[in-house]
């Protein structure tokens, strides 16, 4: 019975360890694409990111 709880234990931490790595992957990725967007020279992309935040409400000037 000790190994089943071992096992289940291990398992949640496993998860949990997963679902912590991906967390912090997802908004190290969303700080670089914002940071790209808003400090980029190429128009095109900065421009794309302003009306991004328009459409979706969010004041940015």
């Amino acid at each position: 019975m000790s190994i089943s709880t071992t096992r289940q234990t291990s398992s949640q931490v496993t998860t949990q360890t997963q679902r912590l790595t991906a967390a912090i992957s997802a908004m190290m990725l969303g700080a670089c694409l914002v940071y790209f967007a808003g400090f980029s020279h190429l128009d095109a992309v900065h421009n794309a990111a302003h009306d991004t935040r328009h459409s979706a409400a969010f004041p940015c000037h």
